[in-house]
């Protein structure tokens, strides 16, 4: 019987992590191609907020949450537009405009959330959908085959987001400019245009992250719901040295980091509650401490371009 129980209780904590991973996968995935361009935006927890509010509140009203993960993807691609004006076009400090795309994101979503829902209200959300079959697998089927689409939707990002990235044209481009961009403006590619279009899908992804914190996780709203998820997001990139599969293996190990102190907290476990709540950010910290011996980073990262210059 205690097997049993242990079993259940192991099983629980691998499918809540994997769930809980969405978010991560999402706006890192994101980040990634942005980085990899050669702008860094420390905006995404604000963009995640905005997508978050606006996909709980077009569920809310719509009562369907595709609309709401519609939603949450345009109002990324608006800020994405935003960050590319000022960062790309206006050249400004990037770090700066990342820190007030975030305030923007912060202060509209809570601002919103009180004119227009003005306290905690639950939707319906994305239900689970298991895969015929495959969730009928001793194990592995609860895990990994019961969740709700947008899970499906970010694991299958990530070998997509490796074949654009290293075997496509585009995916050429974006390393190139980020690396070289005065040889990429050389040879015809528009470093301007490239970066904008990864600033404009990378905060798609980062507000369809928000969105599957409020439309696919939790169902409801409440101010700051991210909780710094997006500053973790951008941890995972330098984590995964832009690259998919370490972007993966990075969010995995802090959802399950995670997914481990809330089962800690639901079941009484006998342990310090403090401790439990910091260790996946422990967790976090020691990995990137012991992974981050060596630069991976773009050359290119971070450095406005101005064609005739050298940087």
């Amino acid at each position: 019987m205690d097997d049993v129980a242990s079993q259940s209780i192991m099983i629980g904590i691998l499918a809540a992590g994997i769930r809980l991973a969405t978010p991560f996968l999402l706006a890192a995935l994101g980040e990634m191609f942005v980085q990899r361009s050669g702008v860094y935006n420390l905006g995404v927890e604000g963009v995640m907020l905005m997508g978050a509010f606006l996909g709980f509140f077009v569920t809310l009203t719509a009562g369907n949450p595709y609309m709401g993960l519609l939603t949450s993807l345009a109002i990324g691609a608006v800020m994405g537009l935003l960050m590319g004006l000022v960062s790309v076009t206006l050249k400004a400090e990037q770090g700066i405009s990342g820190i007030g795309l975030y305030m923007l994101g912060w202060g509209l979503s809570g601002l919103f959330y009180r004119l227009y829902v003005g306290g905690i209200t639950g939707i319906e959300g994305l239900q689970p959908q298991p895969i015929p079959l495959l969730e009928k697998i001793p194990v592995l089927g609860p895990v990994l085959f019961q969740h709700n689409i947008i899970v499906y939707l970010a694991f299958l990002l990530v070998p997509l987001a490796w074949v654009v990235l290293f075997k496509t044209s585009w995916g050429l481009k974006v390393r190139a400019v980020g690396t070289t961009p005065e040889a990429a403006d050389t040879l015809g590619v528009s470093v301007d245009k490239v970066r904008y279009q990864c600033l404009i899908l990378g905060s798609m992804l980062a507000g369809l992250a928000g969105a599957a914190l409020t439309v696919g996780n939790t169902h409801m709203f409440a101010d700051n719901i991210t909780a710094g998820r997006g500053f973790i997001a951008i941890a995972l990139v330098y984590f995964g040295r832009w690259n998919p599969w370490g972007i993966l293996a990075g969010s995995l190990l802090f959802s399950m980091a995670d997914s481990f102190q809330l089962f800690v907290q639901v079941l009484g476990i006998q342990f310090p509650y403090e401790l439990a709540v910091i260790m996946p950010y422990v967790v976090t910290i020691i990995a990137l401490a012991v992974t981050f011996g060596r630069v991976w980073a773009p050359a290119a990262l971070g450095r406005p371009y101005e064609r005739g210059s050298r940087g």
